[in-house]
């Protein structure tokens, strides 16, 4: 009997496996779809995905769980371990009380823009720092001699985190001194993003260790969970030496950001914008690379003394007002987003924006069209030659708001522009790793420098003009013209371009 029960059972599921299979999609599709609907903060995300799932079977459902999961929300990468309550509760009081005494200080840039400072204290406690001394780094051939004259002068530790770091000349020339300051005795740590510097696993990283330096993989790619971990990537740039001197920006480690003095006719032309800081400005982004290192390396470093060296012990007197903004899949909230909104909006006069990736959803697009339609002068500059051509027309998509609303946009000529700036009344300055994008402000674990300061703002507004000098400026007459055909690849490109 128990046979024959089993047998029609069996039976049953062969005549109908079609049919059941149905019933299992359907019901796996309802339940994502109510989990995208639950778990997506984004309306135009959320309709995304849901178009993705629906229209999509199973290649749709793979990709939302792959780039689509919430992990700001499931605090995967969770980095509080990093300072108990109790500590927690003195800094927020020590960066309070400095930030009062720096606010009693009467500088105009800042006083134009305390909405943002107190903003990104009470957001991520990131301390206003006064003091500072700031160098505008532009191009690798900029960056790079005062990176190894920097790593050449650490008596205590240096810090390295990057999203691309490859193997060629100019990362075998900081490999060389990486070791050279191990052997020396200098505490060297090395954090790399397993995809974007996936050339270096195999060769360099081995050759590091082996050398005395501690390098781990950011948030490692495995085969069996290959998409989760492709999506959240580490795309910071940060060097932190002896804990006073550091470099924030948007140069990756690459002979491709270096352009020759006799140039390469078939080598593109790079453009990019980079910081060095010396001062406290430095401390938040030491605390970002611990929090980072600790995740990664199974280590429980703590805010010891040698890490944050007292004002005293490397005084600094040039002026400068520095605040960080950073946010990942570990931060209550999109910090970085957060920033640029706040900034743009405070913005009365000028706003000067660089960046090679520009799909920037309907807060930063709305805050554009808002300050230009309120008279503020607004340019943007963006690569004329994309390294992305969905990303390229999913961003050209948003050119039709802005240009109606008097935004001025050029596209760059000369090479390809990877410089992520924005300049705000001349007196306030972004400059940083993320991009004006949905990947910046979501997915990635990104850091900007905010500097207050008239000089500094009118330093990096004339690149800006110089930069423009090489830029083509969009017709507003001539882009609305354009074949429909092209508008509807481009239109096409913005559905999914909450996904890119």
């Amino acid at each position: 009997m128990r046979d024959y029960l089993l047998l029609n059972i069996a039976s049953f599921f062969i005549d109908n496996w079609g049919w059941l299979v149905s019933i299992v999609y359907v019901i796996a599709l309802v339940l994502i779809c109510l989990r995208i609907i639950y778990d997506t903060r984004s309306n135009a995300k959320a309709l995304a995905y849901l178009m993705l799932v629906i229209f999509v079977p199973l290649l749709g459902m793979f990709l939302y769980f792959s780039v689509g999961v919430n992990h700001r929300k499931r605090k995967i990468f969770s980095n509080k371990s990093m300072i108990d309550e109790k500590l927690a509760k003195k800094l927020r009081e020590e960066v309070s009380r400095s930030a009062e005494h720096i606010f009693d200080k009467d500088n105009p840039a800042l006083e134009a823009n305390k909405e943002l400072a107190l903003m990104l204290i009470r957001d991520s406690m990131s301390p206003l720092t006064a003091n500072n001394k700031v160098k505008l780094l532009i191009n690798g051939e900029l960056k790079f001699p005062d990176v190894m004259e920097a790593i050449r002068s650490a008596k205590n530790h240096i810090h390295l985190e990057y999203y691309i770091y490859e193997d060629d000349e100019i990362g075998c020339e900081i490999e060389e001194l990486l070791i050279q300051k191990a052997k020396e005795g200098v505490d060297v740590r090395f954090i790399y993003d397993d995809f974007g510097s996936k050339t270096i696993r195999k060769k360099m990283v081995p050759r590091l260790k082996k050398g005395g330096v501690k390098a781990f993989p950011f948030y490692r790619v495995i085969f069996w969970a290959f998409a989760n971990r492709l999506n959240y990537r580490n795309h910071r740039k940060i060097i932190v030496i002896d804990g006073h001197t550091g470099f924030v920006g948007g140069i990756n480690v690459s002979d491709k950001y270096v352009n020759k003095e006799a140039p390469d006719k078939k080598r593109l032309f790079w453009r990019d914008t980079h910081l060095r800081i010396e001062g406290a400005g430095v401390l938040y982004l030491q605390y970002l690379f611990l929090c980072d290192w600790n995740f990664c390396s199974g280590d429980h470093l703590k805010l010891e003394q040698h890490f944050f060296p007292k004002a005293s012990d490397a005084p600094v007197r040039d002026g400068k007002i520095v605040q960080i903004a950073a946010s990942g899949p570990d931060s209550e909230k999109p910090t970085v987003l957060f920033a640029l909104l706040q900034a743009i909006y405070l913005a009365t006069e000028e706003i000067l924006i660089t960046t090679p990736y520009f799909i920037p959803g309907d807060s930063i697009l709305d805050a554009l069209v808002v300050s230009a339609l309120g008279g503020v002068k607004v340019k943007l500059l963006v690569p004329g030659i994309s390294d992305s051509v969905l990303v390229n027309a999913a961003a050209r998509s948003y050119y039709d708001d802005l240009l109606a609303a008097g935004v001025e946009i050029y596209f760059y000529k000369k090479g390809f522009v990877h410089a992520k700036t924005m300049v705000t009344d001349r007196k306030t300055v972004m400059v940083g790793s993320a991009n004006m994008d949905y990947r910046s402000f979501d997915l990635n674990f990104e850091v900007n420098a905010v500097i207050y300061d008239k000089a500094m703002g009118e330093e990096l507004r004339a690149i800006f003009y110089d930069d423009l000098k090489d830029a083509e400026r969009v017709d507003p007459e001539r882009w609305k013209n354009r074949s429909w055909n092209q508008q509807l690849w481009e239109k096409t490109a913005r559905l999914v371009s909450p996904l890119l």
